[in-house]
């Protein structure tokens, strides 16, 4: 079975974003992208993550031909692979349906830098324009607007994420989805203060190793 490991890590974190409550059911998709071969590994389209199975997983080239697996990939195969051909920073990337990332995807406000941990995704969260899911345009709307960030809203959808690995990926959603909580509930009382460019930059080069964790599990 080609891509075993990072099989068991997509059915994995698929278990752990719905136990955080970051998503529900089928809403979201994961892969991890082999370099080396080109192969990427990606949730099967419409399976319950409680219900994913490792052998569930599809593998498709970079021309989007399934390389192994029975199963129909997730719709957004697109988007998660054109993030693979113009990022060399990502190995790994989430999208999800989490709520007030959401609520500001469906605004179309982006979010800006009212808390320091919002570096872990860059100095704000822009909001790729709006296409239809699955479509090649979503993949480009989301793959421009997240150019130098490492997430992105989907307007009047959800939010996508990259990191080096589905643990640090993970994060990266955690972490904004908390900064997106706290600024639509600062909104709501008054007017948040954002923090400036200069800090912004000092937390960059902070944030540089902040996000470089390890799963224990591969130690």
């Amino acid at each position: 079975m080609l891509m075993e490991q990072a099989r068991k890590e997509i059915v994995k974190y698929g278990v752990k974003i719905c136990e955080a409550g970051l998503t529900k059911g089928t809403g979201g998709n994961l892969s991890v992208f082999d370099r080396e071969h080109g192969w990427m590994a990606i949730t099967p389209s419409g399976i319950d993550f409680y219900q994913i199975q490792p052998e569930d997983i599809v593998i498709l080239d970079l021309d989007g031909k399934i390389v192994e697996g029975s199963r129909t990939p997730s719709s957004e195969w697109e988007m998660h692979l054109m993030q693979y051909k113009t990022r060399e920073d990502m190995t790994a990337v989430i999208h999800a349906h989490t709520i007030y990332a959401t609520v500001l995807a469906c605004l179309r406000w982006e979010l800006p830098a009212t808390h320091y941990m919002i570096a872990v995704a860059g100095p704000d969260v822009r909001v790729a324009d709006y296409a239809t899911y699955g479509t090649p345009e979503l993949a480009q709307n989301a793959t421009e607007a997240m150019k130098d960030r490492k997430a992105v809203f989907l307007a009047n959808h959800g939010i996508l994420a990259g990191e080096k690995d589905l643990l640090n990926a993970y994060n990266v959603i955690e972490e904004v989805e908390y900064c997106a909580e706290i600024y639509v509930k600062a909104c709501s009382v008054g007017q948040p203060v954002v923090l400036p460019a200069d800090e912004m930059a000092h937390m960059a080069v902070a944030f540089e190793h902040y996000g470089q964790k390890k799963d224990i599990s591969e130690q």
